[in-house]
């Protein structure tokens, strides 16, 4: 059992909101279902989840452990880069889930790793092993998987500190008229709807995407984008704040999609690092995809 004890810091927010602004990572129906099972009280009474704070009541939350799920490993092909001991660098194909979670466990990354693998890093638990950073589900491109913990730890102390670089290729609608630019703003959950990320006064985690506009075609925009930080979302969020969000995006754009391409048009495309045993600077690359490539030959004219 994980207890955590809050004070209430807003008069009149529902109690439902209040936990899921308050941990990020809570769902609002999962939210609802824990104080319907009495999970939560408030003032050491349980209340119902449209309960209206005063401000200052200690609120008491009470999550039950994480159901205990194994893991299969799959034979799914993967399209590796690099492999050796330590690390294993692969091109993930777009449409592809990084990890289980609830009600998704095979058909992912994970799966595939632990069949090639066997042996991968067990930090991030049994539903993550070897998961050192992430990419969406329908975001394509190069990955780096840790096999041991000690390659984990200094992996995620290079990504944490900046040290790894991170490349991205994206389309974009609408004509972007700077040449680069910087985008910033803090990242955390949108406050009404918990599927999607936002950019956040309160509770959110500060985010930089540095872009560069590769090709300009009128409607759309090819932009190279670094991220300083790796937010859940974060460019697909930042795009869209200043007004360009990606083709195809099926949760930042009510934009029509006219190509053929199934989620964002979202790529990375390199990834620079240095190798957690032999200190060695590395370098990979996954090609654009073809779907992304058949949007340029159509923007270029080219059929």
């Amino acid at each position: 059992m994980m207890r955590t004890v809050f004070t209430a810091d807003r008069a009149g927010e529902r109690l439902d909101l209040f936990l899921v602004r308050r941990l990020p990572d809570l769902s609002r129906s999962y939210a609802q279902r824990l104080i319907a099972d009495g999970q939560v009280t408030v003032d050491d009474t349980a209340r119902k989840a449209n309960y209206k704070l005063r401000g200052g009541e200690e609120i008491v939350c009470t999550m039950p452990p994480a159901e205990e799920i194994e893991i299969c490993a799959e034979d799914i092909p993967l399209d590796i880069l690099y492999e050796d001991a330590d690390i294993i660098v692969v091109n993930k194909a777009r449409g592809m889930v990084v990890h289980p979670a609830a009600g998704i466990y095979t058909g992912t990354l994970v799966n595939a790793l632990l069949w090639h693998c066997h042996d991968l890093s067990g930090i991030n638990g049994a539903l993550r092993p070897g998961i050192v950073h992430r990419l969406d589900k329908d975001t394509s491109g190069v990955m780096v998987a840790a096999k041991n913990d000690m390659a984990h730890h200094y992996l995620a102390r290079q990504i944490r500190d900046k040290d790894a670089r991170r490349e991205y290729r994206a389309i974009v609608h609408g004509n972007i008229v700077p040449r680069a630019g910087v985008i910033t703003g803090d990242i955390g959950r949108h406050p009404t709807d918990r599927k999607k990320m936002a950019i956040v006064r309160e509770n959110g985690k500060p985010a930089t995407t540095h872009f560069e506009v590769l090709e300009r075609f009128g409607d759309y925009t090819y932009v190279s984008c670094r991220l300083e930080t790796g937010r859940t979302h974060q460019i697909r969020v930042h795009m869209m704040s200043i007004g360009h969000p990606l083709v195809g995006d099926p949760k930042y754009t009510m934009k029509k999609n006219p190509f053929a391409i199934v989620g964002q048009a979202l790529h990375s495309l390199s990834l620079s690092l240095t190798h957690p045993r032999t200190g060695k600077e590395m370098a990979f690359t996954a090609p654009l995809p073809q779907d992304m490539e058949e949007i340029l030959h159509t923007l270029r004219g080219d059929r």
